[in-house]
């Protein structure tokens, strides 16, 4: 019997529910090569961002507020990879479909707390550039280390609160069913709050808070800097120096067209598209972001190859120790 129809309760009888059915798809064939593309994406996701921070951490010319920003990004993008896509590989390539009621909640509250720093921090890198280029004389008065860490901490202190009461509303949420079908690729609250028996006022509310709070403010701020920036920029006589700012400009706003234009669009266009549509839009924007941010941010950078050509320098400086001290050994 499909767990889908079994223990299904009357109206009368509203309960927190066993499990959650996590559907996923419905009616395309071939799947399990995009769940396959999944596996390669985590796994290089995990080996670039663990490589930068490995590098921000041990080279101290990187140990700057951009890069402090910069490894957080890398955090945020790697623990959010690991709260989604382990759990969609296993949901879906291994056919485990359910999810009891506490994984769910758990699920929801890491996913959300860190596709919010991911946003935060592409809004601190923003404002990081915008002071660079508005006020580049005050910028290392302005932008130190001590007020991005502490900008940052901030950030991680709000979006582990906001996830905790959108958390705290989900499980005041009653179902009629002991288990409930989720059509989307994680416990989504958006449509979850809908299937709900009891009041679902407050989680209705928070559904829309919580985006215009990780989502639309972020990108109004966003814009609203770069308008300042296009104006600095208009400012500046020496056509090579302008190029040379807008440079310095060009990796963060491809990581911001990435990260927000598709959620963007699913957000507007909201039930109009199809529900598959929406899984592979809003599941490549969790995914992708955080494989291509340190390959954009990072590894394409002036500051950063340096590092790296450091980093080999000392390797085969040592490695040629180690062979001359096994020859005199010898």
């Amino acid at each position: 019997m499909s767990p889908l129809n079994s223990a299904d309760f009357t109206n009368d009888s509203i309960v927190h529910p066993d499990f959650f059915y996590i559907s996923g798809f419905a009616g395309i064939p071939h799947t399990n090569y995009y769940y396959v593309f999944l596996c390669f994406v985590y796994a290089l996701t995990v080996l670039v961002n663990t490589f930068v921070m490995f590098m921000i951490y041990t080279d101290h010319c990187l140990h700057s507020p951009k890069y402090i920003a910069v490894f957080n990004l890398a955090v945020s993008d790697l623990f959010g990879s690991t709260a989604v896509i382990p759990q969609m590989i296993d949901t879906f390539l291994f056919k485990s479909h359910l999810i009891s009621f506490e994984a769910c909640l758990t699920s929801v509250f890491f996913i959300f707390s860190f596709i919010s720093m991911q946003s935060f921090t592409l809004t601190v890198l923003s404002y990081d550039r915008y002071v660079a280029i508005c006020f580049p004389l005050r910028y290392n008065e302005i932008v130190t280390n001590k007020s991005i860490l502490v900008i940052t901490t901030m950030l991680w202190i709000f979006t582990g609160m906001a996830s905790l009461i959108s958390v705290s509303f989900m499980s005041r949420l009653l179902f009629c069913k002991s288990t409930v079908q989720i059509n989307s690729y994680f416990c989504d609250p958006g449509p979850l709050h809908l299937l709900a028996c009891n009041d679902n006022t407050p989680n209705s509310i928070m559904n829309w808070t919580h985006p215009v709070l990780i989502l639309w403010f972020p990108v109004l701020f966003i814009t609203g800097t770069y308008i300042c920036i296009a104006r600095a920029l208009l400012k500046i006589a020496e056509t090579s120096e302008r190029l040379k700012a807008m440079k310095t400009c060009t990796s963060h706003l491809i990581l911001v067209s990435v990260f927000y234009l598709p959620i963007c669009f699913s957000f507007a266009l909201g039930s109009i598209i199809h529900n598959n549509v929406r899984i592979i839009n809003m599941s490549l924007t969790t995914i992708l972001p955080p494989v291509l941010n340190p390959i954009i941010y990072s590894l394409k950078t002036e500051e950063f190859t340096e590092s790296i050509k450091r980093l080999f320098r000392r390797e085969k400086i040592r490695f040629i120790e180690k062979i001359n001290t096994c020859f005199n050994h010898k």
